[in-house]
């Protein structure tokens, strides 16, 4: 489910939560930028509708959201200023190979578990870069 707009979120999320409450054991929300800029509305929706809900950004667990696995920005930040200082000592763009981060982060929220009555095996948490309590 594709939603590009906060309205369209409130009547996806609303659909989800109308259907089959055990058909729906994970709903994942892709992270294009309208996510992000919505996480608060979003994640509000989710919990409201007693929705579990992984989300592509880490803030989305930050705010209430249930899990995030997400790129770990720090790091991708990191290697842009890599990339950039290489090529102002002169490196020409094209020689320098192509980046693809194999770094996530997991981010579980324990309060959110406990509002939805989910429990997080403890392997999971154990291998979460963090956890909200």
């Amino acid at each position: 489910m594709v939603v590009r707009a906060s309205a369209g979120a409130e009547v996806a999320i609303a659909s989800a939560a109308a259907r089959d409450a055990t058909a729906i054991q994970w709903r994942i929300i892709t992270p294009p930028s309208e996510h992000f800029t919505n996480r608060h509305l979003i994640v509000a929706l989710a919990e409201q509708n007693r929705l579990p809900a992984i989300y592509g950004y880490r803030e989305h667990a930050k705010v209430g959201g249930l899990m995030a696995y997400a790129w770990n920005f720090v790091g991708l930040a990191r290697h842009a200023a890599n990339q950039i200082d290489r090529i102002l000592r002169g490196t020409l763009p094209g020689d320098i190979p192509s980046y693809k981060s194999r770094k996530f982060d997991l981010v579980i929220n324990l309060k959110t578990t406990k509002i939805l009555g989910l429990t997080v095996p403890d392997s999971l948490l154990a291998r979460a870069d963090e956890v909200i309590e």
